[in-house]
C-alpha cells in the first residue's frame, strides 16, 4: 500500500469519526434540550401550583374577612334592634304610669278600686287573718270600704269575713314625685300578706302594671322580630 492508499484510508477514518462524534453531540444536545424543557415545565408547574396555593389562601382569607364582617354588622344590628326594643317598651311603660298615677285623682272611683283590689288579694290568699299595707295617701279611703270588702269576699267565698289588720307603722311608697323621679314611689293599690308573712300578694298598680307588660311583650317583640328579619336580609 503506498503513500496515497493510506492517506485515503486515514482521511475516511477521520470523516467516519468526525461523523459519529456530530452525531453524538446532536443526541446530546436533543437529550440536553428535552431534559431543559421537561425541568422547564416542572419549575413552571411547581410555580403554577405555589400561586394556586396563594391565590386559594387568600381568597380562604378574604372569606373569612367578610363572614367576620358579616357576623359583626348582624351582631351590631341586632344590638340595635334590642336597644330600640327596650327603649320603646320602657318608654311605653314611662306612659303608663304616668297614666296610672291620675287613677287615685277620682276618688269614688279609685275606693271602688281599692275594694275590688283588697277582694282579689282576700281571694288569692284565702287566710282567716291577713295584713294590709297601703299608701299613707290611701288609708282612709281603705278603711272606708274594708268592710264591704270583707263582707264580699266572704260571699264569693263562701268563708267567714276575714281579720284584716292594716299596718299602720309601715306604709307603701308614695306617689311619684316629679323632683325625686329616681326615688321609690307607688301609684296605687294595696299589699296583703298572711300574718306570718310567708305568703304576699302585690296587687298595687305599679305590680299589675308590670303583669300587664309582661302579657303584651309577646306582641312587641313579634314587631323587633319581624324588623330584625327584614333587617337581616338586607345584610345578606
Amino acid at each position: 500500500m503506498n503513500d496515497a492508499d493510506v492517506s485515503n484510508q486515514i482521511l475516511q477514518m477521520v470523516r467516519f469519526i468526525r461523523q459519529e462524534a456530530e452525531e453524538k453531540a446532536n443526541e446530546i444536545n436533543v437529550a440536553a434540550e428535552e431534559e431543559f424543557n421537561i425541568e422547564k415545565l416542572q419549575l413552571l408547574e411547581a410555580d403554577r401550583k405555589k400561586i394556586r396555593q396563594e391565590y386559594e389562601r387568600k381568597q380562604k382569607q378574604i372569606e373569612i374577612r367578610k363572614k367576620i364582617e358579616y357576623s359583626m354588622q348582624l351582631n351590631a344590628s341586632r344590638i340595635k334592634v334590642l336597644q330600640a326594643q327596650d327603649g320603646l317598651v320602657n318608654s311605653m311603660k314611662e306612659v303608663a304610669a304616668k297614666e296610672l298615677l291620675l287613677v287615685s285623682n277620682n276618688r269614688k272611683a279609685y275606693a271602688k278600686l281599692l275594694k275590688d283590689l283588697i277582694v282579689q288579694s282576700l281571694l288569692r290568699l284565702k287566710e282567716p287573718a291577713v295584713v294590709l299595707r297601703c299608701r299613707k295617701d290611701d288609708l282612709d279611703l281603705v278603711e272606708s270600704v274594708l268592710t264591704l270588702a270583707k263582707k264580699e269576699y266572704a260571699d264569693k267565698s263562701s268563708a267567714n269575713p276575714p281579720d284584716i289588720g292594716i299596718d299602720k307603722n309601715i306604709f307603701l311608697p308614695p306617689p311619684l314625685n316629679p323632683k325625686n323621679a329616681h326615688g321609690s314611689y307607688c301609684s296605687g293599690g294595696v299589699v296583703l300578706a298572711s300574718r306570718d308573712g310567708k305568703i304576699v300578694c302585690e296587687n298595687t298598680l305599679d305590680a299589675r302594671l308590670d303583669v300587664v307588660f309582661r302579657k303584651k311583650l309577646p306582641e312587641v317583640l313579634s314587631i323587633f322580630t319581624l324588623s330584625s328579619y327584614f333587617l337581616r336580609n338586607e345584610l345578606c
